[in-house]
């Protein structure tokens, strides 16, 4: 089978965006017009958000019309019927969410043995210290896993601080102090530990926010996480947390941080990890002057701090909506509003930007989401921020990293860039769907 580039263009005529997008997504260096890239590149957009009737409709339509004949990708569209066939069964025996028990109040962390040729770090009582937070650092850099116990114990802790949060969290930085924004860290754990060398680790006097998708794509999410929940069980005003499009049980479960989840701990965790990300915040306002999301900003004029704050978030992501715009939108060059490379969500302009500021009193807009090849990105006339904190995305995409540092009471941004480290040798993915490896 070859596809030519003409067939591609006349039966996908975004074929260009939409091919740069999802060889970003994938972590794909190249692309090629081929097929195999193209069933992926539409069909994960279906898989995602699309029902399961429309997702067989495209695999048929792509591979029926593109290569009938073609043996590999009628082996991969049987793959993905299966699938969808899997996930339909699942759908149809769910509970709803609102009838589910919750999976933490079923777990008493203190009824877990620690066995006696355990060295690794240990919690004395209830309190997560210093000590214990640098052990376990050292533990995971070389590839030791935390215990069960413990493990249990600061993710349940970090579910009571996250649950007793608004949706829309308010941060106040004191005169003189600093403050430092990271964006997507996707499971680069030795990145992670590469930006406390450069800007200290966080502390009541040297705090953070990460801005969402800690995990997903690189293989080293778990520790990751509990890095940053460790962080939060040792000092809740260290460090702030923000939901980002990949806490999500959806995208969990393609992009590797449940199949990693059940390969270094076990399937309670992987719920228990899908019922906290729920609790996560959705934005922040730091110092009534930044704005700090995810994704992007809204699909209609008018929305206030109030109506995020509002926002009912204990639930996964819905496909519209200000909780799924929040989420999942990006900025645009041109003015207004326009149809969102992804599928979900929305592409905004300047003007929606400014328009949004001026009608809350803020300044800037700092989003992550999408990744930069300087780590960063000025847009907007100045008033939004793309900050990106995954340097050599994937090991593939050779971007450097970034964080912003604030100070009060300006608040100007002060970007710092910082290139990828090395990591053990376990690639990313790893642990990801096979449906989706399968295509890597």
């Amino acid at each position: 089978m070859r596809c030519t580039g003409l067939i591609v263009r006349l039966l996908i005529p975004n074929w260009r965006n939409m091919a740069a997008q999802y060889r970003m997504q994938l972590g794909l260096l190249k692309l090629t017009l081929n097929i195999q890239r193209v069933i992926i590149g539409e069909g994960l957009h279906i898989w995602q958000w699309g029902s399961s009737k429309m997702r067989s409709r495209i695999f048929n339509r792509l591979v029926k019309k593109l290569c009938p004949n073609d043996p590999d990708a009628t082996k991969k569209l049987k793959e993905c019927e299966k699938a969808v066939m899997k996930l339909k069964f699942e759908e149809a025996i769910s509970v709803p969410e609102s009838q589910r028990c919750s999976v933490a109040d079923s777990i008493d962390y203190h009824t877990v043995e620690v066995e006696p040729q355990y060295t690794g770090a240990r919690i004395e009582g209830d309190v997560v210290t210093l000590d214990f937070v640098k052990k376990m650092l050292d533990d995971f850099k070389n590839q030791k896993n935390l215990h069960k116990r413990y493990a249990y114990q600061v993710v349940l802790q970090t579910r009571d601080m996250l649950r007793a949060l608004p949706s829309l969290v308010d941060i106040v930085v004191p005169e003189g102090k600093h403050f430092t924004v990271c964006g997507d860290v996707h499971g680069q754990f030795y990145d992670l530990l590469n930006i406390f060398e450069l800007n200290g680790l966080p502390s009541e006097d040297n705090p953070y926010l990460f801005n969402g998708d800690f995990v997903d794509r690189g293989s080293f999410s778990l520790e990751v996480i509990l890095t940053l929940f460790a962080f939060k069980c040792m000092c809740p005003s260290a460090i702030y947390l923000a939901r980002g499009n990949h806490e999500s049980k959806s995208m969990n479960k393609i992009y590797g941080f449940e199949g990693e989840v059940r390969s270094k701990l076990s399937e309670t965790f992987v719920e228990l990890f899908a019922e906290v990300f729920c609790c996560l915040p959705l934005a922040h306002v730091i110092n009534g002057k930044v704005f700090v999301v995810h994704g992007g900003l809204f699909s209609v004029d008018g929305v206030k701090l109030s109506d995020i704050r509002a926002i009912d978030r204990f639930c996964e992501p819905p496909e519209e909506g200000l909780m799924c715009e929040l989420l999942w939108s990006d900025p645009q060059p041109q003015p207004g509003r326009g149809p969102s490379k992804r599928g979900v969500g929305l592409s905004f302009g300047a003007d929606i930007t400014k328009r949004f500021l001026q009608e809350n009193n803020l300044d800037l807009v700092v989003r992550s989401h999408e990744v930069k090849d300087e780590g960063y990105e000025i847009e907007h006339d100045g008033k939004l921020i793309t900050v990106f904190s995954a340097p050599n995305y994937c090991d593939q995409m050779g971007n450097k990293g970034a964080f912003i540092r604030f100070e009060a009471p300006d608040m100007k941004p002060n970007i710092v860039t910082f290139s990828a480290v090395p990591h053990p040798d376990v690639k990313p993915m790893a642990y990801a769907n096979n449906f989706l490896r399968m295509f890597s």
